[in-house]
């Protein structure tokens, strides 16, 4: 298994597989409100390809919080059927989360499944106090600090990063965007 970094010519392929995965109708969820407009955070689109093809791809979008501060939504994250229980996902998910902790990121948000999500430290602790935009399940909002203390405080609604210019600060000492 090896994970590589997305490029335009992974496109086609990720978007059939997302269709496959959540269905064609899959841009009409909620959470696909924060991803309008913006483009993927930078250094941070993956996909497992094989032999056969594109097997798996995971990537994670800028969000502003209330206080200004970014974090990382995380998702779509799609395994091919044929790989389900490879451990694909799981993999993409350490190397990107070891990649926005790099780039100095302070925390990952998504919506998924705790008792999942949590074997890889994501909690509804740490995400209790925020809001997603639309009908989103609240036990299903799910964060991941990756700075001690990153949403100590945080509260409310949580926006896309266009919504404030696209500008994010990702706390001291962040390297600029598109840093590995």
């Amino acid at each position: 298994m090896q994970i590589i970094e997305q490029t335009d010519d992974h496109a086609a392929a990720i978007e059939r597989l997302l269709d496959l995965t959540f269905g064609p109708d899959r841009h009409h969820k909620a959470v696909y409100r924060l991803r309008e407009g913006v483009a993927p955070a930078p250094g941070l689109s993956f996909v497992i390809e094989n032999g056969d093809g594109l097997a798996a791809t995971l990537r994670f979008w800028p969000v502003m919080l209330l206080d200004g501060q970014a974090a990382l939504l995380l998702g779509p994250i799609a395994v091919r059927q044929d790989h389900a229980g490879n451990g694909y996902g799981k993999a993409l998910m350490r190397h990107g989360i070891a990649i926005a902790r790099a780039q100095g990121w302070p925390a990952i948000l998504l919506v998924g499944d705790e008792p999942y999500y949590g074997k890889l430290g994501f909690s509804r602790a740490a995400a209790e106090r925020l809001h997603l935009p639309g009908p989103v399940e609240r036990e299903r909002v799910l964060a991941l600090e990756l700075t001690q203390g990153a949403l100590d405080g945080a509260s409310g609604m949580v926006d896309k990063a266009a919504a404030n210019g696209g500008q994010a600060t990702r706390g001291a000492g962040a390297e600029p965007d598109g840093a590995t």
